[in-house]
């Protein structure tokens, strides 16, 4: 189906629909090689199932968390960018919103002898 017609079964406009497309929240566009040549200076996007279950989707997420679709599209990105992940994990821990990296099992051991080293003669280490 065309813009027009998914935008009126999601209860949302072209324009936003066309503004989710910009940010990524849509599933790829399937492209069929064009017939002629001037076709592919009228190819629009179909909107199948699939796109309509994904802006439906998009659109619940929005509003049970309040936010807006490029909150949602950064969301997506910071899951998908290893790189943009580990800068706003930094970014939370600089903030307090998240805790220190949890310790390692060889660094858990470490610590642990480390402790023991430091008992004094004599005394057995606890259990």
């Amino acid at each position: 189906m065309r813009i027009t017609e998914a935008a009126q079964r999601l209860g949302t406009s072209p324009r936003m629909l066309r503004y989710r497309d910009m940010l990524g929240l849509l599933p790829p566009v399937r492209v069929a090689p064009p017939a002629r040549r001037n076709d592919l200076l009228r190819a629009h996007r179909r909107f199948g199932d699939d796109e309509l279950a994904a802006v439906a989707h998009a659109l619940r997420i929005e509003r049970r968390y309040d936010i807006s679709p490029a909150a949602l599209a950064f969301g997506l990105r910071v899951l998908t960018e290893p790189g943009v992940r580990a800068e706003v994990a930094e970014l939370g821990r600089r903030v307090g919103r998240i805790g220190p990296p949890p310790a390692r099992a060889l660094e858990f051991e470490k610590e642990r002898a480390l402790r023991l080293l430091r008992l004094p003669p004599g005394r057995p280490p606890a259990v």
